[in-house]
């Protein structure tokens, strides 16, 4: 719990160019509606806490939270030291550990993210906004692989510069270049556009490289195309529609193309229905579970009070043998609950 202390805090450290970045929707994550940067943020924590949260509240959003890399950058403080100031920073309200699901069937996989408020928010707050928040709303776009913004205006052409010297004593004056305009088509005419053999042809073709008996000329190729299409049209794999035709070959084949067109007519697939997917059918709520600050175990927001499990809630508010004064307690919370009505904007 936050106290006030009165002795001056450690400058905080630059944040170094080469501090580590987690990877594409990793990482730090900066919650909305704080207040902005000022000198005495944090002047309620402890000398030490103050010291992470001032360096952690300039980490930019996507830096690694681990507490391997906060303590190599912290070379004041070890590991363990760390990984108390975190706890502490996380029942003053400043951070939550998450791990959020992305992806979706077999692709799904656990994202790990540290949220982060310079503005230090009681339980009731962060369970709300945990509680809202999506894997989809809080992931960052890999490096260049973000598009611009849709109402970006069109970049106009540079101004054209002239050829010929300029006539000594005149500034050459820039002229426009003109929009080009395409030449009107006749309107029983389009422009084709080449394109390469489809995957049926492929397939037919690849046979040969992967057995000689069934090696096909380019016509046969074209011949047989039609008949492989409708293997890929009823949803067969490229490599189902290969070990198909090649499975029990004869130790010579005459006729390799007489011999495919047989098994593509004889072993045509079935054709499956469709899955009756109902468009009203509501995609599946993201899952975001709650880590200990301290331990890591998971939890729903509401089980993991101040970010900490029940064990070590405990163990974080009552370090010593001997049981807290309910009326210090009482106290304390009456304490934080003015200070917290003083950091509420105005």
């Amino acid at each position: 719990m936050a106290t006030q202390h009165h002795s001056p805090a450690l400058p905080t450290p630059a944040v170094s160019a080469a501090y580590p970045m987690a990877n594409p929707g990793y990482g730090k994550r900066s919650t909305p509606g704080q207040q902005p940067r000022t000198r005495d943020d944090f002047a309620l924590l402890p000398t030490r806490e103050r010291y992470v949260a001032g360096f952690v509240d300039h980490l930019p959003d996507g830096a690694a939270m681990s507490i391997k890399q906060l303590a190599k950058q912290l070379p004041l403080y070890g590991q363990q030291a760390i990984s108390t100031a975190l706890n502490a920073l996380s029942v003053a309200g400043h951070l939550r550990r998450v791990r959020c699901s992305v992806g979706a069937g077999d692709e799904t996989r656990w994202a790990f993210r540290t949220f982060w408020s310079r503005t230090a928010r009681d339980n009731e707050w962060w369970n709300t906004y945990l509680a809202t928040e999506t894997a989809d709303q809080t992931a960052a776009p890999a490096p260049d692989t973000a598009s611009p913004p849709p109402c970006a205006p069109a970049e106009e052409p540079p101004p054209a510069r002239p050829e010929g010297p300029p006539s000594a004593g005149k500034a050459p004056e820039p002229t426009a270049v003109p929009h080009q305009r395409t030449p009107p088509q006749a309107p029983d005419t389009e422009p084709t556009q080449p394109t390469g053999p489809s995957p049926a042809y492929l397939a037919l073709a690849r046979l040969g490289r992967d057995d000689h008996r069934l090696g096909l000329s380019a016509g046969d190729c074209t011949a047989l195309e039609p008949l492989a299409a409708q293997w890929l049209d009823r949803g067969v794999t490229i490599d189902y529609h290969t070990s198909t035709l090649k499975a029990g070959l004869p130790a010579q084949v005459d006729s390799p193309v007489g011999l495919l067109r047989r098994r593509l007519i004889d072993k045509l697939p079935p054709r499956l229905p469709a899955p009756n997917i109902s468009p009203d059918t509501p995609a599946p709520a993201r899952r975001i579970l709650v880590e200990c600050t301290d331990c890591g175990r998971p939890g729903q927001p509401e089980a993991l009070p101040d970010g900490l499990c029940r064990p070590c809630h405990q163990a974080h508010a009552s370090p010593g043998d001997t049981p807290p004064d309910p009326t210090e307690i009482a106290a304390v919370k009456t304490h934080m609950a003015n200070l917290r009505d003083l950091l509420k904007p105005v």
